[in-house]
């Protein structure tokens, strides 16, 4: 499936926003969108939800033809334990999640340790844990863990465009992943010189304007023929004013949607 996620309206429902959209208001502009797959991914305020406030967003999701996946960060037992939890309320068999934490940045040798620990109730569950590809743990090393620790529960999130600032080609990143891939965030980017042509900066831009290969991407995943969901996330920079801001978010959705569905058809 196709799929938008709470980065798809990151602006729309951050404290810049006069009014935040709430996960009830994604999902509604998700259905309005034709889309039936939605990712809650770093999304703060669902750690604070009362058990009754989990159980109405899958409801809402269930009244709506919408199938939830989840996404976080960090690895430790208590934290993993708790968004199986919340997978199983809203009955997500996807938990996105990165080696690091904003407060854990464990060895590899730590992280395979963790995994281990985590896994059994996640297979169990029937429920996938998917380590992001990014910058700070290079995909030789993801794939090595994912490897060597060998469950059926444990796949990569594929994101190409954040390993480009650890230097790793995003066509690189792609074909070292492919076969463990099992889920995928799709954004393009784009590098553009700075004020005085002093540096890069690395943004953004609509699908099929920048420099994601997404045409090799699927011929290397295949994600139709392996049941891969494709979530679109943006990398859309603060643009002068917040109705600015979210004019391009929501164009953006619309573009990077229409792009997707036409390499379907």
């Amino acid at each position: 499936m196709i799929g938008l996620s709470t980065y798809a309206f990151f602006w729309q429902h951050s404290d810049r926003a006069p009014e935040p959209l709430t996960l009830s208001e994604m999902l509604y502009r998700t259905r309005e969108a034709g889309v039936d797959l939605f990712q809650v991914c770093d999304y703060a305020p669902l750690l604070s939800y009362s058990a009754a406030e989990l159980q109405g967003i899958r409801s809402l999701a269930d009244d709506l033809g919408i199938t939830l996946e989840l996404g976080t960060k960090g690895l430790q037992t208590e934290h993993l334990a708790t968004f199986l939890s919340i997978a199983e309320v809203f009955g997500a068999t996807f938990v996105r999640s990165m080696v690091n934490a904003p407060d854990s940045t464990p060895t590899l040798v730590e992280v395979e340790s963790l995994l281990r620990a985590a896994l059994p109730a996640f297979e169990a569950a029937g429920v996938t844990l998917a380590l992001e590809t990014y910058e700070q743990v290079s995909s030789t090393d993801l794939v090595a863990l994912v490897e060597t620790v060998a469950s059926p529960a444990l796949g990569i999130t594929l994101d190409p465009a954040n390993s480009v600032a650890a230097l790793e080609h995003p066509r690189d990143v792609v074909e070292r992943t492919a076969p463990y891939v099992r889920g995928i965030h799709v954004k393009d980017f784009a590098f553009s010189r700075r004020g005085g042509w002093v540096g890069f900066t690395l943004e953004g831009v609509p699908l099929g304007t920048g420099l994601l290969d997404y045409d090799h991407l699927v011929s290397t995943v295949r994600p139709g023929e392996r049941g891969i969901n494709q979530v679109i996330e943006h990398w859309l920079t603060w643009r002068d004013s917040f109705d600015e801001t979210a004019r391009l978010e929501n164009e953006w959705n619309s573009h990077n949607l229409s792009y997707l569905r036409s390499k379907q058809s």
